[in-house]
């Protein structure tokens, strides 16, 4: 009699110690609730603008349905070469140096898995995407984490990143603007950075998605500074700008050595990115702009609107200035971040995320996306003020 089978005992030692998101514990939390306003969405409320989804739609049409080139379409690799000269300076050349991926994520896992042995050390710069750190042990690297502080605006600076560096490091991954605080960084502290980088002779990964979304100042591209462009893999994508999440669009822009190791991953893995998409991400590349700054300009009226206003019922937070999130500290409610998204999904029907979700200093704080209406803004303030009236 053949033995009954435990499947468990062939799950891989790595899956053991990668928990399942805390964010989508409050997306089931608040399922099949009414009446819900939710500020835990890192998704813009806009629906992608027509001209690109005519475009995909007329591509459709004229039968444009095969597969393409593991790096993706030659025309939009050209295109996004031409957009990042435009924008920052800096050259990749379309034919080696791009990387068309489906979405940011699978260029994370790529970009991680390409330049990761096993034990080698990935710092991780948190507060961060939940992702981050997933990726890394999936790749059988060792993610050191180290944070960015409150009174610091929640900008990494060159001696913290210094000061966790081993002889097993292998790379820095930084995400500004940043999700889930808003922070942005500056030029300056950017090129102190590159000089740890340089120094230790180690990779920068720079996660740019929300780069567009920058409100004060000037968004620096980390490749664009002097010496960084071989020493970093670039990530960027169409969901966030040209609200384009479900079309799970992005790219990576490195050295040959490096897109070629990542694209030998992407051609067993996931073979190309999707045609309708990639054309898609042409228009938005060649025709978007308009929507971008009409975007951005809402965003910005909605991030005074929700700053102020979490100001103004006693949870300091810091005018974060890119990206779409506030995020304010809750501590002097003497509630843990936990404790107080839970209260106020089940006591008041808004959806927040507890900040620790994204790494220790993000505790006593809450992640807040103000990619929803003013006026499901203003009603989720007037919420959270009873809640917090009512402690």
């Amino acid at each position: 009699m053949r033995t009954q089978c435990n499947p468990s005992r062939f799950i891989s030692n790595s899956m053991q110690k990668v928990p399942p998101s805390g964010i989508r514990k409050f997306f089931d939390m608040a399922s099949g609730s009414e009446d819900v306003i939710s500020l835990g969405v890192g998704e813009p409320d806009y629906v992608t603008p027509w001209h690109i989804r005519e475009a995909c739609i007329h591509s459709i049409e004229h039968g444009e349905t095969s597969y393409t080139s593991n790096y993706g379409l030659i025309e939009l690799r050209e295109e996004i070469s031409r957009s990042y000269v435009k924008r920052h300076g800096v050259y990749y050349n379309p034919e080696e140096e791009i990387l068309v991926t489906t979405g940011v994520s699978e260029a994370l896992d790529l970009a991680i898995r390409a330049i990761t042995n096993p034990g080698d050390e990935i710092i991780v710069v948190q507060p961060s995407y939940v992702a981050y750190v997933p990726s890394v042990i999936f790749a059988g690297g060792v993610p050191v984490t180290i944070g960015a502080r409150g009174e610091n605006d929640f900008k990494i600076t060159a001696a913290e990143i210094e000061a966790a560096i081993t002889d097993k490091t292998k790379a820095v991954i930084i995400n500004y603007p940043n999700n889930p605080t808003g922070a942005t960084i500056g030029k300056d502290e950017l090129e102190a950075i590159a000089d740890v980088i340089v120094e230790h002779d180690i990779m920068m990964i720079s996660d740019d998605v929300y780069e567009r979304l920058t409100y004060e100042g000037t968004h620096t591209c980390f490749s664009a500074l002097e010496g960084m462009r071989d020493r970093t893999i670039m990530l960027n994508g169409f969901s966030k700008a040209y609200s384009m999440t479900g079309f799970r669009m992005a790219y990576a822009m490195a050295a040959p050595e490096i897109i070629n190791s990542m694209m030998l991953i992407h051609q067993y893995s996931m073979l190309c990115a999707p045609i309708t998409a990639q054309v898609g991400a042409i228009e938005a590349l060649r025709n978007g702009e308009e929507e971008v700054g009409k975007m951005v300009r809402e965003y910005d009226r909605r991030r005074k609107l929700i700053v102020g206003g979490l100001n103004d019922l006693g949870l300091d937070c810091f005018n974060p200035r890119g990206a779409f999130y506030a995020f304010p500290s809750i501590k002097s409610t003497g509630l843990t971040a936990d404790e107080f998204a839970e209260r106020l999904l089940h006591e008041q029907n808004v959806v927040t995320i507890p900040g620790d979700i994204f790494g220790d200093t993000g505790a006593g704080h809450l992640r807040c996306a103000y990619a929803a209406s003013r006026e499901d803004i203003k009603e989720a303030l007037d919420r959270i003020s009873t809640f917090v009236d009512g402690l």
